[in-house]
């Protein structure tokens, strides 16, 4: 059956998103379209580029993924340079590191701008703090002057992906100057929204996959100090929008995933929480198909 897909951000915890991939393969689902934010970005251009599950997870078994920490060079002791680096650059790496890992990958499948794809295959989520508004990516690049065919669909996942402070943002050119493009998690976590519109009826099924429990359950956040503050900011920013959307209308056709234990960013996993990551995705998706019908 095909069908279109949605993938929620969670940075490492994404992994989990390949296992329930998996499932959808095994049962004979094929995307047309697909859309994520932060780490189910990169999940979905993946897949827009063809990998299956199981190349997608060798992509990452392979990967060392302290690479992807790639601090700016500095004569100061990187724990004391890290503070001068999130005031002067605003993250503690560079986040070039994951856009060149991304460039190959897709160049491995013939793939390098969104002109190589078909129209509206792959869309992903972006936040611009300088104007502050959501981007969709590759459809929002006219908003800069920029042809969206011609763009990098690498750069555009690192967009995605920056996390505040970790990773620096992507500054990107327009006429009206230099604008600081972040994580899209930072306005929609779970970009359901993209397939939805009023009084058009969809072509074909849309599932999405979401890295937590239930649509109704958040953990209670804890707000003892400026730390938990910024942490329960950060994560209210992400979940709150998306939750009450979807928890009003596709609930029935998402399979969420809980991921607790795992901090997004816990880039050095060990093997055990790697493979506990797939099988919980696998699980999840096994468990929604037992009631899901269309």
């Amino acid at each position: 059956m095909k069908i279109d897909g949605v993938f929620s951000g969670g940075g490492i915890k994404g992994l989990a998103l390949i296992g329930a991939f998996e499932e959808l393969e095994k049962r004979g689902f094929r995307f047309v379209r697909v859309a994520g934010t932060s780490a189910g970005s990169i999940i979905a251009a993946l897949i827009a580029a063809g990998y299956t599950s199981k190349e997608i997870y060798q992509l990452f078994e392979e990967l060392d993924m302290n690479l992807l920490m790639d601090p700016r060079k500095s004569v100061i002791p990187f724990p004391f340079a890290k503070w001068l680096f999130v005031f002067w650059r605003l993250g503690l790496y560079k986040g070039v590191e994951l856009e060149k890992w991304l460039e190959e990958k897709l160049a491995a499948k013939g793939l390098k701008t969104f002109s190589q794809l078909p129209p509206q295959s792959l869309r992903v989520i972006a936040s611009d703090l300088s104007n502050g508004r959501l981007v969709v990516l590759p459809d929002d690049l006219v908003k800069y002057g920029i042809s969206p065919g011609s763009f990098s669909i690498a750069k555009a996942i690192r967009m995605s992906c920056s996390i505040p402070y970790f990773f620096e943002p992507v500054k990107l050119k327009s006429a009206d100057g230099l604008n600081v493009l972040v994580d899209g998690a930072v306005l929609s976590n779970f970009p359901m929204w993209l397939f939805d519109k009023e009084n058009i009826k969809k072509v074909r099924p849309v599932i999405g996959i979401q890295l937590s429990p239930h649509e109704y359950e958040h953990e209670r956040h804890k707000i003892k100090n400026g730390i938990n503050l910024f942490t329960a900011l950060f994560e209210t920013m992400m979940d709150a929008h998306d939750s009450r959307y979807i928890s009003r209308k596709h609930a029935k056709n998402i399979i969420f995933v809980p991921t607790e234990g795992v901090v997004a960013t816990e880039f050095n996993l060990t093997d055990e929480k790697k493979q506990m990551l797939l099988n919980v995705g696998k699980e999840s998706a096994q468990k929604f198909f037992k009631s899901w019908s269309y």
